[in-house]
């Protein structure tokens, strides 16, 4: 089947989130929180890495509404239910709709670290995808140096299948070893 005409959901909520598929108009309060952010992001992710204007960061999220309309990447901003604030980013990623395994990205608006809202987000999502989905694999993959961003799977319960050594260059130009998690379905 096309992906396309797989019929899902384009937002749900958790306890304290609502997490939903990027529209036209979030760029202004995604811009904020990268730049809020940029000296912690810049370290791990690509997009940090230089300054966008506004309006790059308005084309960006057009075009990740686009994708996730196509079904080509599932882009997925997350909400604080109770201040209505942006407070960060995740996604499903690098899919393969026949073998229905996605991969879990996640940055937080660092104004909002360090009270358990990502790691929220991402057991969310992860239900998303092995309900909604019918997942059969889902991942997470980051650096072995970003303790942050390895502590949520340890606490999900993902599994450590490996590290991949010299697996990619990193943001400072050396190589990187990459931790690989997953959860599979029962």
């Amino acid at each position: 089947m096309n992906p396309i005409l797989i019929d899902f959901p384009s937002s749900f909520e958790t306890d304290r989130l609502k997490i939903r598929m990027p529209k036209p108009g979030d760029g202004i309060v995604i811009h904020e929180a990268i730049e809020a952010s940029r000296e912690e992001l810049k370290e791990w992710l690509p997009f940090a890495q230089e300054r966008q204007t506004l309006e790059e960061t308005e084309r960006n999220t057009r075009e990740s509404h686009v994708k996730f309309l196509k079904r080509e990447d599932l882009r997925l901003l997350i909400f604080e239910k109770k201040s209505g604030r942006l407070i960060g980013s995740s996604g499903l990623h690098r899919m393969d709709w026949e073998v229905r395994r996605f991969e879990i990205g996640y940055w937080l608006d660092t104004r909002f670290s360090g009270q358990g809202f990502m790691t929220e987000a991402v057991e969310g999502i992860t239900a998303f995808a092995f309900n909604e989905l019918k997942a059969n694999r889902v991942e997470i993959r980051c650096d072995t140096r970003n303790q942050k961003s390895r502590k949520i799977p340890v606490r999900l319960g993902f599994e450590l299948e490996g590290i991949l050594k010299n697996e990619d260059v990193g943001m400072s130009g050396g190589l990187r070893d990459t931790c690989i998690y997953a959860k599979i379905k029962n």
